[in-house]
């Protein structure tokens, strides 16, 4: 049992994956949910599916007035905001000196100022309502990964900014979560593996968590309980919590070489990959971004 009944959530990044998941356990609480999304079509098939407790607004996380009408949006249908699931995020492929530098900034643009336009965007109405804002990070925020900085480096971005938020909005009776997820069987993650051959070979290699790859329900569920709980941290698994703990090690010269062997080959194999492709987004980020 939640206290989710008839509160309005606003989630981005909802037309499938984690967003779409969730928003459809939201509503199984009772809950009613505003769904932004880029991605025009499976954004209105999900809110025809969910019915009078949903309504689409197709917005760009990278235009703030996108944002603004999108959050007007949802007001005006369900009279205010309680919380927010700043959910929206792409990553990219390959090293820092092969990557398309447009692809790079991409993925900035979304997953850390996209973040920004959507609390600046709703902040008011949670606010008003002393609501909630869960941010999704991921364990990319505690540990770096070869062929990853401008995910790694948005992740740990957005990690701060969901502290530097919770420090200003606190005293207004708003908390402030971040959900820092491993490996989710989601499109994005999909993608990845359609793309690129080595990316199988690189997860058995991680240890424990790091290298598992958690079904969607799991995410689900632990992000319906954060929301209803308005917890300070989300773990995706649980585990992943430890190894929060244990960031700092993960930078220490010990660890930072066995990785650097580790990955050596990888990264190669990544980077000739990614050239082969002719791409450094998915085909659907691609086709959405107009790349």
């Amino acid at each position: 049992m939640t206290n989710l009944a008839d509160k309005v959530v606003f989630i981005t990044g909802a037309a499938r994956g984690i967003g779409a998941g969730t928003a459809r356990a939201l509503v199984g609480e009772g809950a009613r949910v505003i769904l932004v999304d880029v991605d025009t079509e499976p954004l209105k098939l999900l809110a025809d599916e969910l019915g009078e407790r949903a309504v689409a607004a197709v917005a760009d996380v990278r235009d703030l007035d996108a944002m603004t009408a999108a959050a007007a949006t949802g007001t005006e249908r369900f009279g205010g905001i309680d919380l927010v699931l700043a959910n929206a995020g792409i990553g990219s492929y390959g090293s820092v000196l092969t990557v398309d530098p447009d692809a790079f900034k991409r993925v900035i643009d979304v997953n850390l100022l996209g973040v920004f336009h959507t609390v600046r965007a709703t902040g008011p109405s949670v606010l008003e309502r002393h609501g909630y804002i869960l941010i999704v990070s991921s364990m990319a925020a505690f540990g770096a990964a070869a062929g990853m900085a401008s995910y790694n480096a948005s992740k740990a971005g957005v990690e701060h900014f969901a502290n530097a938020l919770r420090l200003e909005l606190g005293e207004h009776g708003v908390d402030v979560g971040s959900a820092h997820m491993s490996w989710i069987d989601t499109p994005l993650v999909r993608d990845v593996e359609s793309d690129l051959s080595g990316f199988s070979e690189m997860l058995k290699k991680l240890p424990g968590p790091l290298g598992r790859i958690s079904p969607l329900e799991d995410c689900v569920d632990a992000f319906v309980a954060g929301l209803d709980q308005r917890k300070r941290r989300v773990y995706v698994p649980r585990s992943i919590g430890l190894v929060g703990w244990a960031r700092m090690l993960l930078t220490t010269g010990i660890v930072e070489r066995a990785m650097i062997s580790r990955s050596i080959g990888q990264l190669r194999q990544m980077d000739d990959e990614v050239a082969a492709l002719g791409r450094s987004l998915s085909a659907r980020i691609d086709k959405l971004t107009g790349r």
